[in-house]
């Protein structure tokens, strides 16, 4: 289950997504969540999710790598529309015991099931497709007007860069103390919920010390390299809006302000 967990993960490419200024995608994730959460009904829905398909096939990411991302996640999208499905209001169609399922609460499990689905997906896409450092350039440069308030702007994109590069290496390493444990005869999976509880313990702590030796590792790197916080560093690669990034940013604004209006007009 460990190895299905992809947040975080840069797959390599020099697809027209992968091109794309980091700054371009990240305002295209914001305008991805505002047109879906604005989407009402079938043409929406299906406006964003031929739009998301359509950004995966550019990305040439695989089907069953995204298949795999929302496998720990399954539950709880399919708890939220077990939610939806029973406790909405309408028009009655079945009941039995406590629980009445309308036909309201069919669209409203459908639909939300697909937006959370999306949702997960869009937003996995942006790690996918963008390396950390890119990620972290990128999202300084956007909130570089925040520095004039005295913001730690390249604390904070720094301290992200950071956690989004280690949880891979900690997803690993957790897999790697499980595995190890159950080779030692301990048992994850059966007994009360106090003691499944109890059995992680062993996982924890040494996930924990080799978490903290990591951390000193980096520390004592980063202090042998002069690192003395973002006054003053310049960058390998600087980042340039090119004609593309442009075209891209006004047509997801087109984009989004037709999926508003669609929606307004109940379709």
């Amino acid at each position: 289950m460990l190895k299905d967990i992809t947040l975080g993960q840069y797959f390599p490419g020099n697809t027209p997504i992968h091109r794309l200024d980091p700054r371009t995608k990240l305002i295209w994730v914001v305008i991805y969540i505002v047109a879906l959460f604005s989407a009402q009904w079938l043409l929406t829905y299906g406006l964003v999710l031929g739009l998301l398909i359509a950004v995966v096939a550019l990305s040439k990411i695989q089907f069953k790598v995204i298949l795999k991302s929302m496998k720990p996640l399954l539950f709880i999208i399919l708890l939220t529309g077990l939610l939806n499905l029973f406790y909405t209001q309408g028009t009655p169609l079945v009941s039995f015991w406590i629980f009445t399922i309308t036909r309201e609460g069919i669209f409203s499990a459908v639909f939300m099931v697909l937006r959370i689905s999306m949702l997960i997906t869009g937003t996995f896409m942006l790690t996918y497709t963008t390396s950390p450092i890119a990620l972290t350039d990128g999202l300084e440069r956007l909130l570089g007007p925040l520095k004039k308030i005295k913001v730690p702007v390249h604390e904070l994109t720094m301290m992200m860069c950071i956690a989004l590069r280690f949880i891979p290496t900690l997803i690993e390493e957790t897999d790697k103390i499980i595995s190890a444990q159950k080779a030692r005869g301990a048992d994850f999976e059966t007994g009360s919920i106090f003691s499944r509880a109890k059995a992680l313990i062993p996982i924890l702590v040494p996930l924990f010390i080799s978490s903290f030796r990591r951390a000193d590792e980096l520390a004592v790197a980063m202090e042998c390299r002069c690192y003395h916080g973002g006054e003053g560093r310049t960058r390998l690669k600087e980042l340039s809006y090119r004609r593309v990034d442009y075209i891209v940013l006004i047509g997801g604004l087109l984009f989004v302000a037709g999926i508003i209006v669609l929606a307004n007009l109940g379709l």
